[in-house]
């Protein structure tokens, strides 16, 4: 287990979990949100390539140059469709559906990277998964009140979600710098055609602000964190780790509203943290097999 890239990627989703109540500050709507955020990490992102000297030792590869277009393409679809829930739904039941993605992430990364996939691990994911839709609250399900818009939108979402973190795991030789950069600035390209730029001239300070705000920590910092720990952790892990961000959604909400959670939704948040801590104690001690059947090896 790399417990730096653990510690990036855990700090990188609890980072995350705010940002469906910072994007409902910013006074934009999802196309417009989504091209500050883009713009604003870009410029962070090349500054930061600069000052740390990573381009000049830059390995290009032209087969990562296509996985990386692919996974800035995927994650402006995820970004796009992820607001677009905020905007029909509750931040909580948004990202609550929208953590589809690791299942996604587990089942394809099994065979793309031939990790083996145990029944105890799909136990561990469906107690996780079980966990967010406790958060999400299983009577609201059937309310007449539930915007199915946002449904749609969020697992949308969660599919581009997953695409994006299994394009990222196949990007190596490229510099996390290099590679999020040019995912930004893919996204810029693609995206300026259908943006309304009227909409930036009625946003006061503070909402410019908050727009920044999520450009430059929620993208640009995040995205440093998430990309590295993408190449350097197991997609297990990764798909467990992810369930870190709702988790942090949910108490955020408790926090900073009046939001109180019932006794099922504070099972959910129970069942999601034992899931992350049994995946993470079962991947040590795959690893742990794994060196030891290397020594043995070795020895023979």
């Amino acid at each position: 287990m790399n417990k730096k890239a653990l510690t990036q990627l855990a700090l990188a989703m609890s980072i995350f979990g705010s940002v469906g109540f910072f994007s409902g500050l910013t006074g934009l709507s999802a196309i417009e949100l989504v091209f500050v955020r883009l713009v604003c990490a870009a410029i962070f992102l090349f500054t930061a390539w600069l000052i740390t000297g990573n381009f000049k030792n830059e390995i290009w590869n032209q087969k990562e140059l296509l996985f990386i277009i692919l996974c800035a393409t995927s994650n402006l679809l995820n970004w796009i469709f992820l607001f677009k829930s905020f905007e029909q739904t509750s931040v909580t039941i948004a990202i609550s559906l929208y953590h589809l993605a690791p299942i996604f992430v587990l089942i394809i990364g099994s065979f793309i990277f031939r990790e083996k996939l145990t029944w105890l691990l799909i136990l561990a994911l469906s107690l996780c998964f079980t966990g967010t839709l406790f958060i999400l609250g299983l009577g609201e399900i059937h309310s007449s009140a539930f915007e199915w818009n946002g449904i749609i939108y969020s697992m949308v979402a969660a599919f581009f979600y997953a695409a994006t973190m299994l394009f990222g795991k196949s990007i190596t030789k490229t510099s996390v710098y290099a590679t999020t950069f040019l995912q930004m600035t893919i996204g810029i390209l693609l995206l300026v055609p259908f943006v309304d730029f009227s909409a930036y001239t009625s946003l006061n300070s503070i909402e410019w602000f908050y727009s920044i705000l999520t450009g430059v920590v929620h993208t640009g910092v995040v995205y440093l964190l998430f990309f590295n720990g993408l190449r350097n952790l197991p997609a297990k892990v990764i798909s467990f780790m992810i369930f870190v961000d709702p988790a942090v959604a949910i108490l955020l909400d408790i926090l900073l509203t009046e939001f109180r959670p019932n006794w099922l939704q504070c099972l959910g948040i129970l069942l999601i943290f034992c899931g992350l801590l049994f995946t993470i104690k079962q991947s040590k001690t795959s690893a742990n097999s794994e060196c030891i059947g290397s020594g043995k090896d070795s020895a023979a």
